[in-house]
């Protein structure tokens, strides 16, 4: 077993604590104590998983939850010492893939790390455009903004994402998209792409991700600067 988890807690005490024990069962453990300090450390050396303490010196728990949702789908457990239902749910909706109330014991700790692990094996992250596609959850964000995709329009994007500077037809996205409907106008595809393109030109106006290829089809290629 092996893993890289970075431990968000203040209670130094506590975080070694944590840290000794999900060594001892194999996992790699970084300690941080300060709100502040997690972000970096989050771009700059990303983890397998996080455990993330809700009351931090200097920022929240939950506001850096929702900042790493903006461009990371690493699983993040919520340690919080708080016991309201509101505190919990929120947490939830921000992005947290689990939650666990102190007092705790490590080995309750390790179990839900590895729970979530397994849970969460091979979620997508999001790419250096800010772009972040869950497969799982048919959810696509653009710099933390939910595009508010239909289940077609996830489908077509995360298909053209998946091998970026490769041009499909029109018919070989029908096929994909529509494996059982042979009575669908090819220009339905035009259509998807033009609802895409106006869903992330919403949110990024000076990006274009979905491009066509005159008398060909389209192909996905992230723009040489994304902002």
């Amino acid at each position: 077993m092996s893993g890289s988890i970075l431990i968000v807690e203040d209670e130094e005490k506590l975080a070694r604590l944590l840290a000794d024990y999900l060594e001892q069962s194999g996992y790699q453990a970084v300690r941080l104590g300060d709100g502040g300090a997690v972000l970096p450390r989050v771009r700059s050396h990303p983890p397998d998983l996080i455990l993330l303490d809700l009351m931090l010196p200097r920022r929240d728990g939950l506001d850096i939850c929702k900042e790493i949702r903006s461009f990371s789908a690493v699983p993040i457990i919520m340690i919080t010492a708080r016991i309201e239902e509101i505190d919990r749910l929120l947490g939830l909706e921000l992005g947290a893939d689990d939650y666990i109330c102190k007092p705790f014991s490590p080995r309750e700790v390790v179990a839900r790390v590895k729970t979530v692990l397994r849970r969460s094996g091979g979620r997508p992250q999001a790419s250096a455009t800010g772009l972040l596609l869950d497969e799982q959850r048919y959810l696509a964000s653009l710099h933390g903004i939910d595009l508010e995709l239909t289940a077609v329009e996830f489908k077509l994007l995360h298909f053209l994402h998946a091998t970026p500077g490769r041009i499909y037809t029109r018919f070989q996205l029908m096929d994909k998209i529509y494996p059982n409907e042979r009575v669908v106008s090819d220009r339905t595809i035009d259509s998807h792409v033009k609802k895409l393109r106006k869903k992330i030109a919403a949110v990024a106006p000076d990006n274009e991700f979905i491009h066509s290829v005159y008398g060909v089809g389209y192909k996905f290629e992230a723009p040489s600067k994304a902002c």
